[in-house]
């Protein structure tokens, strides 16, 4: 495979597959730097470009604590976000963000 060409993402997907589990982000970081070949500049230019390609990517999901593994080693359970359970957490928020009293005497129905 040709490091220099191809993406830091497909990288990093290839070197978790020669992996048993998860790996944390610096060390996951720093093989992919190190197989693009980057020095200390480009290694600061692009770690938070590859942090945001590795969360867009479906194909490696976070298990926590800034660890990252393969999707396809991981239960559907393990990787699987209801929907329902954050809106139903969204909508108890809202809720307690509403204020229930109104100050009437703070509207002016008069239009000048």
């Amino acid at each position: 495979m040709d490091y220099k060409q191809s993406s830091m993402v497909d990288i990093a997907f290839d070197y978790m597959k020669s992996l048993s589990g998860p790996v944390s982000f610096f060390d996951l970081w720093n093989k992919v730097a190190e197989l693009k070949g980057y020095n200390e500049e480009e290694r600061d230019q692009n770690q938070s470009l590859f942090y945001t390609g590795l969360i867009l990517d479906g194909r490696m999901i976070t298990t926590g604590e800034n660890m990252w593994d393969l999707r396809l080693r991981r239960k559907f359970e393990e990787v699987h976000i209801d929907m329902n359970d954050i809106y139903n957490d969204d909508d108890e928020v809202e809720e307690e963000e509403v204020d229930d009293s109104v100050d009437e005497d703070s509207y002016d129905d008069d239009e000048n």
